[in-house]
């Protein structure tokens, strides 16, 4: 488990989605999240105390936490000189970025100097089977994106609480940075080696309860030509039972490919369904996510009622609003 408080490093991000994972963590665990560290030209703002490092320790900072999450995952030479000051006062650093960092002979050495820890979330932590597509007791929900950071995570995190409220078994099953450093475990799916994914997937949601829904974090997009190979993967291991979409509305094109737009939620769903039923023939479609933090309350509220009324599901932002409508139609399943 991560030393807490968190000082969340931001680097020199471009745009707010870049600070994806430290933003996940300020939203789900804000009380780990003491202040942020930011490099000049950063273009993202959590809305947390601009802290340098020894001000950060002052105040309890045991963490720095790699809160950007760059196309790539690598870490910026640019920060380097930064993650050193932070292993120097004292402090342990986490990343989930691609590029390790016990793979920087610098901050190794420093930590070795000075006692801190290098923690990689993406590293494996145990040897995952194949997958064999065998059928599995207990239930599973799985959400599927049109595009990558769109708000799976937020959509899956935001269910299981509302099942919980409902008094029903539920756990969320974290499967990448973000999601592993907000609850301390999980499978980072796009570090498995190819052939062991849909078989990490079955170990995260292995048997259960007639009544246990396992909530699986979605990942990347069928759509998207980078990374669809880890929808796929979660599809197949995960054999939900009941799919929900998740669409970000004014988004104009597929995360990192300006040439690539978003597929509709009916292709997504004409295309995820099938997949599914490959593994779990009862699998349904039980409802849409929308992340409409792009737009107004009122254009909000309009573009949902429009979307329920056209595909006949239960359409929510379960972040601004809440998630209790799509909880209600995942017991239903």
């Amino acid at each position: 488990m991560l030393k807490t408080p968190y000082l969340l490093f931001l680097g020199d991000v471009p745009d707010p989605l870049s600070a994806k994972v430290a933003q996940g963590i300020r939203d789900w665990r804000p009380e780990y999240a003491l202040g942020q560290y930011r490099l000049p030209g950063c273009q993202a703002d959590m809305n947390l105390p601009d802290l340098d490092i020894d001000t950060a320790v002052a105040q309890g900072a045991r963490t720095l936490v790699i809160g950007a999450a760059n196309r790539g995952g690598i870490i910026s030479r640019s920060w380097i000189s930064v993650l050193k000051e932070a292993l120097t006062a004292g402090m342990d650093i986490a990343s989930g970025l691609h590029n390790l960092l016990r793979d920087e002979p610098e901050l190794v050495a420093a930590a070795e100097q000075y006692g801190g820890k290098l923690i990689d979330v993406r590293i494996p932590p145990v040897s995952y089977p194949i997958g064999d597509g065998q059928p599995r007791r207990g239930k599973r929900c799985l959400v599927v994106g049109t595009d990558c950071s769109i708000g799976k995570m937020y959509t899956s995190l935001a269910l299981d609480i509302a099942l919980q409220k409902r008094g029903a078994k539920s756990s969320f099953r974290a499967t990448g940075q973000t999601g592993i450093l907000i609850t301390g475990e999980g499978v980072p799916l796009d570090a498995v080696i190819a052939d062991f994914m849909a078989g990490s997937i079955e170990w995260l949601t292995p048997d259960n309860d007639d009544d246990h829904w396992d909530i699986i974090e979605g990942q990347g997009s069928l759509f998207h030509p980078s990374y669809s190979g880890v929808t796929l993967a979660l599809i197949h291991g995960g054999q939900p039972d009941a799919l929900i979409l998740c669409h970000e509305p004014t988004r104009t094109h597929m995360r990192g490919l300006p040439n690539y737009q978003l597929p509709s939620l009916e292709q997504l769903r004409d295309t995820a369904l099938p997949l599914a039923q490959v593994v779990n023939p009862e699998c349904k479609v039980v409802g849409v996510s929308v992340n409409t933090s792009g737009q107004s309350i009122d254009e909000a509220e309009r573009y949902l009622r429009d979307l329920e009324a056209r595909l006949g599901l239960p359409c929510v932002d379960p972040y601004r609003q809440s998630a209790d409508r799509l909880a209600e139609a995942v017991l239903s399943c």
